[in-house]
């Protein structure tokens, strides 16, 4: 892999002979595991400033209508985050002169406090090419990585790695975003912020980020001599155009009776052998990729396919052998005449990929001149961990890229966009709406990961007995299925609430994935519990779960901070009064400085008398915890009393009845703003 230093540049033609279409990544890690930040996109002309706010991607605008550039979300690296951008550099628009990628962190925080910061750059195929390494980021919310630019009629990649002061808005400021203030903001809006019926709009930069809503004294983007001039304080730019979500009311029902079942454009009724279901998920997923632009985009981008006409097909015969073989589909996408095609491979009803199977179709692409192979399944694919090993005759000369998808990670970028970002017009919103119901149906064998798998039953009865010994491959087993689970759950989670939800990994457990899993599996024979950490966007703290297959029993639970300010009676009344709604048998632990732990209860005692919460002698009080237990499910399935189901019903109560009216992380003053408020 090449290594790019500080200010170098290198052209992309040198690195590979296929850079139509690449993946940038940018990794961070964090000493706490609490660091996150988010990647933005700038597209700018000769003059270096955008040509108009649509030029401008971030969380809230992540897809470029052309297919350009997307924004391909997160996933977790050890003790860290991975965050992707693809671009089609053949469409990028022939007066975009200068490509910036950047990163910007919020709430105070700064990219001095993360580790191992870098920027990879990898190809269609995913190989990776270069590595920019950062090791002096210093106290800047915002981060320059590098920069794509033309020169002679070819694109250069230069590894920047400068640091600004002003965050996200600051840094779109000076790129030529146009900035709006609070008041011009709403009027833009019409009043849309303070209105709940008011029509849908494409959410604005501080709608995602309460803190950035009130950014009262960011200061400028260093100077070169150390200076800042003082700028009034930027909010948001401009909103998009406007896009079509489904409204979470549902109508009501115009049927004499429950009984009436509402026409569907997919129907699962004939479904009656695991083949139709196979036969009939590829067809309806594949047609509604090639008739929904922005769904289809977001499912390839990531596996290298460029922006252009997408065409599917079923039941395709392609020699190989002595016989035809028949993949589930073909994908084929046209960008100025030349095609990218991946076939696909499709299970359903927990059905497992076969190896023979996905090899032959890697052979036949290999052969074919084909880019990519997919495999669809309802198993979820681990970090570093591929579901099928194959491998490609090292004689052959092109590249072949296998990827997988989970049925669960379809189902949730659905929902993501018509629930929360919006499709071009309402014809698009209804029929991802249907492929969503038909997704989600019993019978359609399209469920995600519903299986904690054969090891699951002698792992429990071994800890129930004492006779599960460490490095038992067993316990290996269960907890990868674990760690599928969690991936899902956050999926599942995610996509209802329209937040990045992501499994947290601590950097104490080591950034190696077969390390970390070969460690909580000796902690699985040794203490019998299985422990996850989900971090959900915009609450206060993390989400912890807890199966302990000693006792049978679920804990999901969350740590929350004590105020920087106020009287800890008055504390213990407001959260009392947050937690209104919450369940009676809600456990409420005081967390106080020094000591093992202090007060607690449940919150059926605690609410006529908040000040049992306090600790008698005084102690400084640093937080509260809050805990609810429940029976976990002892089959290994997904059936109503099975684990799985238990697992993914406890975290979306404990969401919906304790974290949700839980107020939202306050941001932390920064010392700049500290000065400005006091003159």
């Amino acid at each position: 892999m090449y290594e790019l230093i500080k200010g170098a540049n290198v052209g992309l033609a040198a690195l590979s002979d296929s850079v139509d279409s690449v993946i940038v990544s940018l990794d961070w890690t964090s000493p706490t595991g609490e660091g996150d930040a988010d990647v933005s996109v700038l597209l700018l002309d000769a003059n270096g400033k955008v040509r108009s706010d649509a030029d401008f991607y971030f969380y809230n605008n992540p897809v470029a209508s052309d297919g350009s550039v997307q924004l391909l979300g997160k996933t977790p690296t050890g003790s860290g985050n991975k965050d992707r951008i693809s671009f089609d550099l053949t469409a990028i628009p022939d007066d975009i002169d200068r490509i910036v990628v950047a990163a910007s962190r919020y709430d105070g925080a700064h990219f001095g406090e993360l580790d191992a910061l870098q920027l990879t750059l990898a190809d269609g195929s995913g190989e990776s090419l270069l590595r920019f390494a950062i090791e002096d980021a210093g106290p800047v919310s915002a981060f320059i990585f590098g920069e794509f630019y033309r020169r002679g009629g070819e694109w250069k990649l230069r590894a920047v790695g400068q640091g600004y002061d002003a965050g996200l808005a600051g840094l779109a400021t000076d790129f030529g975003v146009d900035i709006e203030d609070d008041a011009a903001a709403e009027e833009a809006l019409g009043g849309a912020a303070g209105d709940e019926q008011a029509e849908p709009t494409t959410p604005t930069l501080a709608a995602d980020r309460e803190p950035q809503a009130t950014l009262e004294a960011i200061p400028a983007p260093r100077q070169p001599d150390g200076g800042a001039e003082p700028r009034k304080a930027p909010a948001r730019p401009r909103t998009a155009k406007k896009k079509v979500t489904l409204p979470k009311a549902v109508k009501k029902s115009l049927a004499e009776n429950e009984s009436w079942k509402e026409a569907r454009l997919f129907p699962v009724s004939a479904l009656k052998s695991d083949r139709d279901r196979e036969m009939r998920a590829t067809s309806v997923l594949l047609s509604v990729m090639t008739q929904i632009p922005e769904f289809g985009r977001r499912l390839t981008a990531a596996f290298g396919a460029p922006a252009g006409r997408m065409e599917a097909f079923t039941e395709v015969s392609l020699p190989h052998g002595d016989g035809p073989r028949r993949p589930d589909g073909v994908i084929r996408v046209d960008r100025a005449g030349k095609l990218w095609t991946a076939l696909v491979e499709t299970k359903t009803n927990g059905n497992a990929l076969k190896a023979e199977q996905v090899q032959a179709y890697m052979d036949i692409a290999a052969r074919r001149g084909y880019e990519a192979v997919i495999t669809l399944s309802n198993d979820v694919a681990l970090e570093g961990s591929p579901l099928v090993d194959v491998r490609i005759d090292g004689r052959r000369k092109h590249k072949v890229a296998l990827w997988h998808l989970s049925w669960a990670e379809v189902a949730h970028q659905a929902q993501m966009l018509i629930r929360h970002e919006g499709v071009g017009n309402m014809a698009h919103a209804w029929l991802l709406q249907e492929l969503l119901h038909y997704l989600q149906h019993e019978n359609s064998g399209c469920h995600g990961f519903q299986n904690m798998g054969a090891a699951w039953v002698p792992v429990r009865n071994g800890i129930d007995d004492e006779t599960l010994c460490q490095g038992d491959p067993r316990s290996l087993e269960v907890v990868e299925s674990w760690e599928r689970l969690i991936r899902q759950v956050c999926l599942r989670l995610g996509g209802e609430l329209g937040q990045k939800v992501l499994p947290v990994q601590r950097s104490k457990r080591g950034t190696d994935p077969g390390a970390r899993r070969t460690r909580l599996a000796d902690q699985l024979c040794l203490a019998g519990r299985l422990q996850a950490e989900l971090r959900i966007e915009g609450t206060p703290g993390v989400l912890a779960i807890t199966a302990d297959l000693r006792t049978g029993k679920l804990r999901t639970s969350i740590e929350i901070p004590a105020p920087e300010q106020g009287y800890p009676l008055t504390w213990a009344k407001r959260l009392v009064r947050r937690l209104a709604e919450a369940p009676a048998d809600l456990h409420v632990e005081t967390l106080v400085e020094g000591e093992a732990g202090g007060p607690r209860g449940t919150l059926e005692r605690l609410r006529p008398e908040p000040a049992d919460m306090l600790p008698k002698n005084g102690t400084q009080i640093t937080g509260f915890r809050l805990s609810l237990f429940k029976g976990m499910g002892s089959s290994r399935g997904n059936a109503e009393s099975g684990f799985i189901r238990s697992v993914d019903d406890a975290v979306h109560r404990f969401y919906a009845t304790v974290v949700s009216h839980l107020d939202r992380p306050a941001p932390r003053r920064t010392q700049s703003a500290e000065r400005s408020a006091t003159g």
